[in-house]
C-alpha cells in the first residue's frame, strides 16, 4: 500500500475527532471518504499532512522514487508520517488541496502555481509541469497574469488542485472539491480528477457529494463521529441501502 493509516486516533484537547480510524490508500487509485458534517474527514487530511498530531496511530508511507528530497534519505522506507512536519510530508510526495481553496488571492494565477512548485529542484521539470497545469486547465492558461482573487469559485478550485500538482505528488489529498460550485463546474473538476488518476496520481478525495465520489472512485470508506463504519469498493457502496439513506438520498 502507498499509504496505511492504523489506529488513528486525534483530539481537540479533550474532544476526541477521530476515533481507532484504519484505512489504506493503494498506488494507483482513487479512494474516497464519505461522511456528514462534523464526521471528522477534514481532520483525517489534516493529520495525514502533519497539520495535526495524532494522539497514538501510525500513518505509513511507502513511495516510489520522487522528484523532490525525502527528509532523510538514508531512512528505511515506510515512512512514519506522524514523526514529520508538513514540509517534509510535501517533500515525500503528499499534497494537499484545503477546503475552501485557500489560494493567494493578490498574486497572480501564474505566481500561485509557481509556489506549488517551491521545493522542485529542475526548473526544466517545473516549467514542463506548469505547461501539464495549463493543459488540464486552459482557462488558467487564458488567466495566467490574472489576480486569482478575481477568479470565479470554479477556477480558483482548479488553482488550487494546479497548485498542488506542481509538486508533481504521488498522492493528491483533496478536500471537499465540489464545495460550494454549480453542478455544471462539479462535473468539470469531477472528469479533471478521473484524468489526474489515469495519468498517474493516487487520489485520496474527502467528498460530501456522495454519489459523484462512489461514482469516480475504486474504493470508500464511511466516517461516522470519528470511526469507520463501512469500506467497501465504491461500486458496492452506491447500492449499499444504509449508505443510500444516509448519503445517497434513496
Amino acid at each position: 500500500m502507498l499509504l496505511s493509516v492504523k489506529n488513528l486516533e486525534v483530539c481537540y484537547g479533550v474532544i476526541s475527532a477521530l476515533q481507532d480510524v484504519s484505512l489504506d490508500v493503494g498506488r494507483g487509485e482513487v479512494v474516497t471518504l464519505i461522511g456528514a458534517n462534523g464526521a471528522g474527514k477534514t481532520t483525517l487530511l489534516r493529520t495525514i499532512s502533519g497539520l495535526l498530531t495524532p494522539a497514538r496511530g501510525t500513518m505509513l508511507w511507502n513511495p516510489q522514487a520522487g522528484p523532490l528530497s525525502a527528509p532523510d534519505p538514508a531512512r528505511v522506507r515506510p515512512f512514519e508520517l506522524e514523526r514529520l512536519r508538513p514540509h517534509q510530508i510535501v517533500g515525500l510526495g503528499i499534497c494537499h488541496v484545503p477546503e475552501g481553496r485557500q489560494i493567494f488571492a493578490n498574486l497572480t494565477v501564474r505566481e500561485n502555481l509557481m509556489l506549488g512548485g517551491y521545493q522542485r529542484k529542475s526548473r526544466d521539470e517545473v516549467r514542463a509541469d506548469l505547461d501539464r497545469c495549463y493543459s488540464l486547465f486552459p482557462v488558467l492558461a487564458e488567466r495566467r497574469e490574472q489576480r486569482a482573487g478575481t477568479l470565479s469559485g470554479g477556477e480558483q478550485q482548479m488553482l488550487a488542485i494546479g497548485r498542488a500538482l506542481m509538486a508533481r505528488p504521488q498522492l493528491l489529498l483533496l478536500d471537499e472539491p465540489s464545495l460550494g460550485l454549480a453542478p455544471l463546474i462539479v462535473r468539470k473538476i469531477f472528469q479533471i480528477i478521473r484524468e489526474i488518476n489515469e495519468q498517474g496520481t493516487t487520489v485520496f478525495l474527502v467528498e460530501q457529494n456522495a454519489h459523484m465520489a462512489l461514482t469516480i472512485a475504486h474504493r470508500a470508506y464511511v466516517l461516522q463521529t470519528g470511526r469507520v463504519i463501512k469500506s467497501d469498493k465504491a461500486a458496492s457502496l452506491l447500492e449499499d441501502p444504509d449508505v443510500k439513506k444516509a448519503y445517497l438520498g434513496g
